[in-house]
């Protein structure tokens, strides 16, 4: 009856109850705190989703950079003393939107190249003597040791997407993204270009094609129509290895059948990224058949 008279509805009254009880001890730490968010979840006061994006944002606030950035041999990084066809072709084959780019005489990154500058240089007919310095964006370095809220916010206030990462020493240890902060956060997000990585060959134009080295070989083989064996190596980066007899460079090459493979991208430990371009005349049979 009081309710009634206060003009207060008798089921607003339960709900508000409920979230004056679930909040009526303060919490004093993030572990109280968590507890009584949990609490509000099981008491459906609080969306299973809104508790997820809440518990992300209390963890990075705890965490580092060090802790999410990419390590520097998996990084996929743009040379200017690389042709521009080659750029783009890497480019192309990786699927990212950045690409730290060195001086490779000193190794030194000189700052950010972003997928969409390359765009009219590929309409203009890619001039072999560009100087890719011309288009490189300014880089933004940070410690290993920031916290990512803090790197959050700078992300916000410079606009950058991209940050590359140094040790103690002033030496880059890695690569950070502002997806990789927010997906620590909201979870994974998926995009085109994470579904277009499933995508292991990836058809550059009629003769050349850009091939992860992760590539099954059943795969390579049923593609370019080869016959590679498929019991001694899981991927097209074991074959290449076993033939090059060492870790190769970018720029060295080799052949497997009628194609010639080219090392667009490789560290100290395995290859990465090649490309495989039709030589001779040569032809698929998957190119014999285009033309029934």
């Amino acid at each position: 009856m009081a309710d009634d008279q206060a003009g207060i509805d008798p089921e607003r009254r339960s709900w508000i109850d409920k979230i004056a009880q679930v909040f009526s001890d303060e919490p004093t730490d993030t572990r109280s705190l968590l507890e009584l968010l949990r609490n509000a979840e099981q008491d459906d006061l609080l969306d299973a989703d809104a508790l997820g994006i809440i518990e992300g944002a209390l963890q990075v606030s705890s965490m580092q950079v060090r802790d999410i950035m990419i390590p520097r041999s998996q990084a996929v990084i743009v040379s200017t003393s690389m042709p521009v066809r080659e750029t783009v072709e890497m480019v192309a084959g990786a699927s990212h939107s950045r690409f730290p780019v060195i001086e490779e005489q000193v190794d030194n990154i000189i700052g950010v190249l972003l997928a969409k500058d390359l765009l009219p240089l590929c309409l203009r007919g890619m001039p072999e003597n560009f100087n890719l310095r011309k288009i490189v964006r300014p880089a933004t370095f940070v410690p290993e040791s920031q916290p990512l809220n803090t790197l959050l916010k700078e992300f916000r206030e410079s606009r950058n997407h991209m940050a590359i990462v140094v040790d103690d020493y002033g030496s880059v240890s890695g690569l950070v993204t502002i997806e990789d902060v927010l997906e620590q956060i909201v979870g994974e997000i998926q995009d085109e270009t994470d579904i277009e990585d499933d995508s292991h060959i990836k058809r550059f134009d009629d003769r050349n094609h850009i091939v992860k080295a992760l590539t099954p070989i059943s795969d390579f083989n049923e593609h370019f129509a080869t016959e590679l064996d498929e019991r001694k190596f899981n991927s097209i980066g074991g074959i290449l290895l076993q033939q090059f007899g060492h870790i190769p460079e970018r720029g060295e090459t080799t052949r497997i059948g009628p194609y010639l493979v080219s090392v667009l991208h490789a560290d100290n430990r395995q290859i990465k990224l090649v490309k495989v371009t039709l030589t001779g005349n040569g032809m698929r049979k998957e190119d014999e058949n285009s033309d029934d």
